[in-house]
């Protein structure tokens, strides 16, 4: 996290020494000291992963809210259709998240995501029990979820 907190240092001196406090700016500020720290990143230890850490953040974030936008979509759908196309059902997903920060952001993640809800967490924290308003295909709803939690532990490992 530290080396974010460079990056923010280094995109806020840019907008000072330009003068212009835009979010344009900020962005260019941002982009720029994410150029120079990537540069650097051989040489200070504490910056080491954050070159890669950056394009994996923005991917997920891509990623989730494509997510959300077809989860919105197929409730809305539904919502409006005259005959309901819900078939609910609670689903246990097999983890590879191991820490509770992991699993916290993942089940929380799931549980923003419409028609999904997290119930709970074997004892074990091997299995995470969903349940959501479509299960047609319990392998697919596996996949999508397990999908999910691979750009989680690709962002938070």
């Amino acid at each position: 996290m530290i080396p974010f907190a460079w990056n923010i240092i280094l995109a806020v001196l840019w907008v000072m020494l330009t003068a212009e406090l835009t979010v344009l700016n900020l962005l260019f500020g941002f982009v720029l000291g994410y150029l120079v720290l990537a540069t650097v990143q051989s040489q200070v230890p504490a910056l080491d992963g954050y070159a890669q850490w950056v394009p994996r953040l923005i991917g997920f974030l891509l990623f989730y809210l494509w997510e959300i936008v077809k989860a919105n979509a197929r409730v809305a759908y539904d919502v409006v259709r005259p005959q309901w196309g819900i078939q609910p059902g609670v689903v246990g997903v097999p983890l590879e998240a191991s820490s509770d920060g992991e699993i916290t952001v993942l089940a929380n993640l799931i549980t923003l995501t419409p028609g999904t809800l997290s119930l709970d967490v074997s004892s074990d924290r091997r299995v995470l029990y969903i349940h959501t308003m479509y299960i047609a295909d319990e392998a697919a709803f596996c996949e999508e979820i397990k999908a999910l939690e691979r750009h989680v532990l690709g962002v938070m490992r």
